[in-house]
């Protein structure tokens, strides 16, 4: 049984600032929150997943398209709240999930940005094309990051 934050839903206008903030927390700076931002202005902006908990914004994630080729996209930026980083705070609470093939007393730390890098690779292949055969989703995504992370989530160098 699943015990942890709400479900991963998109990101609507009306919290835009709280995930500007939580960039601007996360990175230590307004780079990527000015990037969304303009991304946001420019179109280009694919999708915008956010993890609530406790009614806040604990993990923000991006997917904008990239120019060429036509289909791909480019996941980040993805930022996690500080304090919640490797399942630190939720571990101190006790938000834990079950450890897959693990005894029934085997848990491990909910971890929202593994979560929503999952989500995205789920997405990808449950959304595919909406009713006039359009695709909903990327073809590819592309990610610049750390390369043993993305690869336990499913991406390929």
């Amino acid at each position: 049984m699943v015990i942890g934050p709400d479900v991963t839903q998109e990101l609507t206008p009306n919290r835009y600032d709280e995930a500007d903030a939580l960039l601007r927390e996360a990175f230590g700076q307004a780079d990527e929150a000015e990037l969304v931002r303009q991304l946001r202005a420019d179109g280009d902006m694919w999708m915008e997943l956010i993890q609530p908990w406790e009614g806040k914004i604990g993990g923000y994630l991006a997917l904008s398209r990239m120019r060429a080729p036509e289909g791909w996209a480019c996941l980040g930026p993805l930022a996690v709240r500080p304090e919640w980083r490797n399942g630190a705070l939720l571990e101190k609470y006790g938000y834990t999930v079950s450890v897959p093939g693990g005894s029934e007393h085997e848990r491990a730390p909910w971890r929202i940005g593994s979560r929503m890098v999952s989500m995205v690779k789920t997405t990808v292949e449950v959304v595919g094309r909406n009713r006039s055969g359009r695709r909903q989703v990327p073809n590819t995504v592309v990610v610049v990051g750390n390369p043993s992370f993305y690869e336990r989530k499913g991406f390929s160098r």
